[in-house]
């Protein structure tokens, strides 16, 4: 059963020191990866972009300075970290958009990355965000999915990430379970030409996906050691064998799921 909790309230809160670095060491995992899709899928001149739950901003800078996008407009709950970052072309709104009231204009692309996972209807969102783009338009959605962890042998890592996943899923509803199902909840949504892809870091010590992790765990401490899977000082070991030549394992990844709309608009 699923907690009620939400990201960023009981776990994660962005007001709690170091919140932006851990959210960034993510963010030099996976942006270059994330901006060459949208770059591939079309992202230019001329485009108009959201980006939904923008954390730091990087995805949105990196479209406006990269892929050189007309304008991006960068929405999350909590927008401290995006307001201390104003960039020309960035328009910041503080929304929620599982509010049901969350109605911009249209887009050329719609981009969420990490933040699926953390709601409790996946194919419900999907279906709203579909309904911001442009005819023509693209949807994308990036979000963890690890395909090893449960099946792996037993080693510091994988029991702490076990405990993380189940600690996350009780307390605030996190569920990367779901995250495979994306390609086909874009075609229940009524895009075309749709496609995904996994991109897997490797776990090297001093990485950034390894300290990552690290700071995961310990913002997660609580949720992991109420499952009763893991306690501090596994916790403890499993940060130390993510630093050490002797980990040889596969860390979760990102799929990046997306979908066009068609010429002549959705209904």
């Amino acid at each position: 059963m699923t907690g009620a909790g939400r990201y960023g309230e009981r776990f994660f809160r962005p007001g709690d020191a170091g919140e932006d670095d851990r959210v960034d060491l993510a963010a030099a995992v996976y942006d270059d990866v994330t901006l060459t899709r949208l770059r591939q899928l079309g992202a230019g001149p001329g485009w108009r972009c959201l980006d939904v739950g923008a954390g730091t901003g990087t995805v949105a800078r990196g479209l406006l300075r990269e892929a050189g996008v007309r304008e991006v407009l960068a929405v999350d709950r909590d927008v401290r970290f995006l307001s201390s970052r104003p960039t020309p072309g960035l328009t910041i709104r503080q929304s929620d958009v599982t509010a049901g009231d969350f109605e911009p204009e249209r887009f050329d692309l719609v981009h969420s990355r990490f933040v699926l996972m953390h709601l409790p209807s996946p194919e419900r969102m999907i279906a709203s965000l579909s309904r911001l783009l442009a005819p023509g338009g693209v949807l994308v959605i990036g979000d963890a999915v690890d395909l090893t962890t449960a099946d792996a042998p037993d080693t510091p890592y994988t029991l702490a990430m076990r405990a993380m996943w189940r600690g996350l899923r009780d307390t605030i509803g996190t569920d990367v379970s779901r995250t495979p199902r994306y390609p086909g909840l874009l075609k229940e949504a009524g895009l075309r030409s749709v496609a995904a892809e996994i991109h897997v870091p490797p776990l090297l010590p001093g990485s950034a996906i390894s300290r990552f992790w690290a700071r995961t765990w310990d913002r997660a401490r609580p949720a992991m050691t109420a499952t009763g899977l893991v306690d501090d000082a596994l916790i403890d070991e499993a940060v130390r064998y993510l630093d050490s030549p002797d980990c040889a394992d596969l860390s979760p990844g990102m799929l990046m799921a997306w979908g066009r709309s068609p010429h002549q608009g959705i209904s």
